[in-house]
């Protein structure tokens, strides 16, 4: 091999060694005529928590402010996604934890709108994993979460779609969501880019991303936050957000 080979593979290989793995691959799909976005992470080896208010207490209400607090830590966000409903003051309609931190009580009766249809969950990380459990086995089993948020309905339960989802619906909003494999490690957001049914969204979990649980998270003000993919929704200030930290 000449010299000028032999230091552009050089080249090559250190470039390979010392560029980070990416804590987050995304990409953009179709799914039965729908465009969506999907991000898959591994719980076991990524930080994926939850931000509400930053350490003054202020809330941090856009992707752009996590960054930026992150920064200061020597410390990026990889990914984003609002992760939860909330209250017009920002606050989430039902059970958050963040650091271990309770900052809302599970709620697990029925109530109005999408978060009272039930069956609900709640979106829980652990050390080295992080699963969608329905809000009932949550309260029976009573995990040790980092960090948890609880939404509503459940997309899929145990691999069966959420009982009140009607095939002929014409209820469509742009919606997000995450899912997860029964081992805890893989971990799947998406968000569509089409206005979509909670069927088709539902769907989407359990025919194409194959998990056994998924979470709606919320609809028509979800945003993405996906530097690989150059993404950066912008409006309103969000509630919960969840993300994920790599950190130098």
């Amino acid at each position: 091999m000449s010299r000028i080979k032999s230091g552009v593979a050089a080249w090559l290989l250190g470039l390979l060694v010392s560029s980070p793995a990416l804590a987050v691959e995304c990409r953009d799909i179709s799914f039965e005529g729908n465009d969506f976005t999907i991000c898959e992470a591994d719980a076991q080896t990524e930080e994926i928590r939850l931000f509400l208010n930053g350490p003054e207490g202020a809330l941090y209400g856009h992707f752009s402010a996590i960054a930026a607090q992150l920064a200061t830590q020597d410390a990026r966000l990889s990914f984003a996604m609002n992760g939860g409903m909330y209250h017009d003051d920002r606050s989430p309609v039902g059970h958050y934890v963040e650091d271990r931190q309770e900052q809302m009580r599970v709620i697990p009766n029925a109530g109005p709108g999408n978060f009272g249809l039930l069956p609900n969950g709640i979106f829980c990380i652990r050390e080295d994993r992080a699963d969608v459990i329905e809000t009932l086995d949550y309260v029976d089993t009573a995990p040790d979460c980092l960090h948890a948020t609880q939404s509503g309905p459940m997309l899929v339960i145990d691999g069966e779609l959420h009982p009140r989802f009607l095939p002929d619906s014409t209820s469509r909003y742009i919606r997000n969501g995450v899912g997860t494999d029964p081992d805890g490690r893989r971990v799947v957001f998406a968000i569509s880019n089409d206005a979509v049914t909670f069927h088709e969204f539902g769907r989407l979990f359990r025919e194409e991303l194959d998990v056994a649980n998924a979470l709606f998270l919320d609809g028509n003000i979800s945003r993405l936050y996906a530097p690989q993919l150059d993404r950066s929704d912008f409006g309103w200030r969000l509630g919960p957000i969840i993300g994920i930290v790599e950190r130098n």
